[in-house]
């Protein structure tokens, strides 16, 4: 087996064991990841010489006899929308650059602290906006286990990289599916966490009601091991919840007598063979290792759900999409003739069509004689989203149901059934609304060898549990290989 090959808890035991040094490890996925990007380009930035370094020294350390940390020397890539002090981070967007950031988003800071070592930035959808990472002004990034199709987004290049070997972890952000569809198409697991439970701090936001940072990874236990890192309370982030002290030990879910609900609005809905068969393949092994199968009702998700989604999140992609007006930072202009001239040429240059897009919906939704219509309304609504979701919890556990009705399209392929799309949107974009935790879990292949992914959600603050049920899950099912990355 080659290094590039272990999981993270395999790789970081074997470095502080000194069955091999942090640099060989670093080394052997820095050849993995270069003999694949040309064919997937999941990075835009590689970190070979700071990688090297920080892998060097976490070797000193652990000849000095110190502790660097539970992923000491482990690789990782971080999504390029994260904040990294002195290396080019740029959301995949023309208008930021070669930005370099003076600050480390703090789920870096903690990862580092820990000792995980920078391999590079990953490729993603322009800001975030997007689901197939096709739209990065670096180009798009192609799946690894077929190159002829996109890996979701928008975190696709933070999948990929996990899915072909270039690093066992990586971090993405989730604001309406964002870790969960890429994982599933993939064939990694991914987690968005409960929202407030990772600090958000130094992420480059598109809607900061609903973003959130969370893990892929192709172990279950390795998802647990990165949140015990990740869960802190962070004083720099409003949204950072304080107390909540969850458990992230990996100890398997008893199944007996667990609950697992399917939305009985979501029942009519057509998927694709493949992932119709994953579901009536974990239903039968859910309830032969006890797990009651019940029904739950989320009219109002599946009614009111979408249409509130995209008036939040394009309101709030326009507020924080102003402040890019080639001035503080980014890519600017020095032969304007005056400053409206220079922001005019600055966005509509450094901005793609999808960002734009978004910006000028929000631009509307946002005005005085349609706020309280639609960007007021749809907050009020998605309290009652949130309140609908609890209730389905009071008669469930969890509540398993597909990532998207579809396996991966082709890259640049339109999807003309505006139905399957918005039934796409149902699986993924509620539980950003309510706040919840959703897992993206693995399940086999497709008889054309495609990994088929599934989501279990869970109530606020049920992550360490929901892992636990995914360990159960992965004993069953089993883990998922790494992909050939078009080799």
């Amino acid at each position: 087996m080659e290094l590039y090959e272990l999981n993270l808890r395999s790789a970081a035991e074997g470095v502080r064991t000194k069955k091999f040094s942090a640099l060989e490890l670093f080394d052997s996925c820095l050849a993995r990841a270069v003999a694949c990007e040309p064919n997937l380009s999941a990075l835009i930035t590689t970190t070979v010489e700071a990688g090297r370094e920080m892998a060097r020294r976490a070797d000193e350390r652990l000849a000095k006899g110190e502790d660097p940390g539970p992923l000491t020397g482990v690789p990782v890539v971080l999504k390029d929308n994260l904040c990294t002090k002195g290396v080019r981070t740029t959301a995949g967007s023309a208008i930021l650059g070669d930005w370099k950031p003076p600050y480390d988003a703090t789920v870096w800071e903690l990862l580092r602290d820990a000792g995980a070592v920078l391999l590079g930035k990953a490729n993603l959808d322009e800001f975030a906006m997007g689901n197939t990472c096709g739209s990065s002004a670096f180009g798009p990034t192609r799946n690894p286990w077929d190159t002829t199709r996109v890996p979701g987004g928008s975190s696709g290049g933070s999948a990929a990289a996990v899915s072909a070997g270039y690093v066992p972890f990586s971090l993405g952000s989730d604001t309406g599916g964002s870790i969960r569809q890429p994982a599933s198409y993939c064939g990694v697991y991914g987690l968005k966490p409960t929202y407030g439970l990772v600090s958000r701090y130094g992420v480059i936001s598109y809607g900061s009601s609903l973003d959130q940072v969370g893990p892929f990874a192709r172990t279950v236990g390795d998802l647990h091991a990165v949140m015990g890192v990740l869960a802190r309370h962070d004083p720099r982030d409003s949204s950072s919840v304080r107390g909540k002290g969850l458990d992230f030990s990996p100890v398997p879910e008893d199944l007996k007598g667990k609950r697992v609900g399917l939305v009985r609005e979501f029942q009519g809905f057509t998927l694709e063979a493949p992932i119709a068969d994953a579901m009536a393949r974990v239903r039968g092994l859910l309830e032969d290792a006890g797990a009651e199968i019940v029904e739950v009702e989320l009219p109002i998700v599946a009614r009111y759900a979408v249409s509130c989604y995209y008036a939040i999140a394009m309101s709030e992609a326009h507020t924080n999409l102003e402040r890019y007006d080639g001035v503080r930072y980014g890519r600017t202009v020095d032969d304007a003739e005056g400053i409206k001239e220079m922001f005019e040429r600055v966005r509509s240059q450094g901005f793609g069509i999808e960002v734009k897009s978004r910006i000028i919906a929000g631009t509307c939704l946002t005005e005085p004689v349609r706020s309280e219509e639609y960007y007021v309304a749809a907050t009020k609504v998605r309290t009652l989203i949130a309140q609908e979701f609890a209730k389905a919890f009071d008669a469930a556990d969890f509540i398993l149901q597909p990532v998207t009705p579809a396996l991966p399209a082709p890259v640049g392929g339109v999807d003309e059934d505006a139905m399957k799309g918005y039934e796409s949107d149902l699986y993924t974009l509620p539980v950003n609304m309510a706040g919840l935790p959703g897992l993206s879990f693995f399940t086999g292949y497709s008889p054309s060898g495609l990994p088929v992914g599934l989501q279990l959600v869970g109530p606020r603050w049920s992550d360490g549990r929901l892992l636990n049920v995914g360990l159960t899950l992965e004993a069953m099912l089993g883990s998922p290989r790494i992909a050939k990355g078009g080799l």
